[in-house]
């Protein structure tokens, strides 16, 4: 059986959008398009 307490005292609410939206922007994603542009580039 579960023990909600104890489930409730570990519970850690998630990153709010906005925290989500800067977390995101902060890295450097590539996206299939950047990849295909860097291949086409390589191949000139």
């Amino acid at each position: 059986m579960l023990n909600y307490d104890e489930e409730v005292k570990k519970f850690q609410p998630s990153l709010e959008v906005e925290d989500i939206e800067g977390a995101v922007y902060q890295e450097d994603l590539s996206d299939m398009t950047d990849i295909i542009r860097e291949m086409m580039e390589q191949t000139k």
